[in-house]
């Protein structure tokens, strides 16, 4: 039986059992076509103890992380939010060319391009080289590396302590959350503010969004959750705000215990929302699993119809979320014909598990489909707007979190 990451407990209670899967970021080169793939258990648990929502590790972040086919800079939306993130930062904390920011899993410098265009002196850390490249040959200066304790303290002896630390969507896929926040105590001026943006763990019971679950991703988190975890290093939320990314997401504002930065009462609203939510009752996750079989029926029910109908279905997105939708959902190209994504780094390849071709959103309009089955939902007014020539046709885009949705 596992152990729980944060507080050593043993992991009983399960939520949400989503069978063998591969990595979901792992796509196929058309020239593995023909060979295997390794699948690991799917299957997510919460603590009794501290209430943290986790998988298993079955990988180390080496091996998922190390090359990764994921660039941010592909989404005009997410570049739009980090753009208004940095001018909301740069005005609220003051920072100027006296100040630092330090992006950690910075990607593709997709953030920190903005911070380095207003003169403001910025170091990106992001393990995977092949990623880093991109931002190094954007202007941003990448440290190829893991981080945690040890990289922090080397980071702070090179004169890299920050005025501004950044972690968009990383902490959940950190195995040893503790070195990593430690790195984070370390590395943070003793007036600096560090923030930390996830997907909610409320929005995703409320809102079954079950395909947030994968390998990458090995916590679930509340802010009840990450503010115990960040007091037992010496570091205190100050302000949380609610964001619509990703399906619902927070920013921590995160600050030294002993820091003047106030507390804003929003702390405390959203605190109160998680237990009224039932995040700290294990009655909170029972409907969950059910909920997550009856959205595989409904998908597959519709598949099967507009196949027996000779209706065709495209997806749109090679998102994460999506090969733990379709793996899950047992979707292949007997119902899905082929996957569209604006990213050069994917077309080309196949899906992990289903092997769905992805083709790029131009080959997909020239094969007129009837439906487009949207797998990264959270995007759905981007994509649609995006993709709007598929309604000159009478196509339909599809999407299938939280109820089978036909528009």
């Amino acid at each position: 039986m596992p152990a729980c990451r944060a507080c050593g407990a043993l992991l009983r209670h399960s939520i949400a059992d989503l069978g063998l899967s591969p990595l979901a970021n792992a796509y196929v080169p058309a020239s593995r076509a023909r060979m295997g793939e390794m699948y690991q258990p799917l299957h997510a648990h919460v603590c009794e103890a501290c209430f943290l929502v986790q998988l298993e590790a079955f990988e180390t972040p080496e091996a998922i992380f190390s090359d990764y086919a994921y660039f941010s800079g592909f989404s005009a939306g997410w570049l739009a939010h980090a753009e208004a993130y940095v001018d909301a930062m740069q005005a609220r904390f003051h920072l100027d060319t006296g100040s630092r920011v330090v992006e950690v899993a910075s990607n593709d410098g997709y953030l920190l391009q903005y911070v380095v265009a207003r003169g403001i002196p910025a170091l990106g850390v992001e393990p995977a080289a092949n990623v880093a490249a991109v931002a190094r040959a954007r202007g941003v200066p990448t440290e190829i590396a893991f981080f945690g304790e040890a990289t922090a303290r080397r980071l702070r002896g090179d004169g890299h302590a920050a005025d501004l630390m950044v972690a968009n969507n990383v902490l959940a896929h950190v195995p040893d959350l503790h070195d990593f926040i430690e790195g984070f105590r370390v590395l943070l001026k003793p007036q600096g503010v560090g923030t930390f943006e996830f997907p909610h763990l409320l929005r995703m019971i409320e809102e079954r969004q079950f395909d947030t679950i994968y390998h990458e991703h090995f916590s679930y988190l509340s802010l009840g959750v990450v503010s115990g975890l960040l007091e037992r290093h010496g570091l205190r939320v100050f302000d949380v705000e609610e964001l619509p990314t990703h399906g619902g997401s927070l920013r921590v504002f995160v600050c030294h215990a002993a820091s003047a930065h106030d507390r804003s009462p929003a702390v405390a609203r959203v605190m109160a929302a998680e237990r009224t939510g039932g995040l700290f009752d294990l009655s909170g996750y029972d409907a969950f699993a059910d909920a997550v079989v009856g959205i595989k029926c409904a998908t597959l029910k519709f598949l099967v119809e507009c196949r027996a109908s000779a209706k065709t279905v495209c997806a749109y997105g090679a998102a994460a979320k999506g090969n733990t939708f379709l793996n899950y959902c047992g979707i292949g190209r007997e119902f899905v014909t082929a996957v569209a994504d604006r990213s050069p780094h994917k077309q080309g390849t196949l899906l992990p598990g289903s092997r769905i071709p992805v083709i790029s959103p131009e080959a997909l309009l020239a094969m007129r489909p009837d439906y487009v089955l949207i797998l990264p939902w959270n995007l759905k007014h981007e994509i649609m707007a995006e993709m709007a020539e598929i309604r000159s046709w009478g196509g339909r885009f599809v999407t299938a979190i939280p109820n089978l949705t036909v528009t």
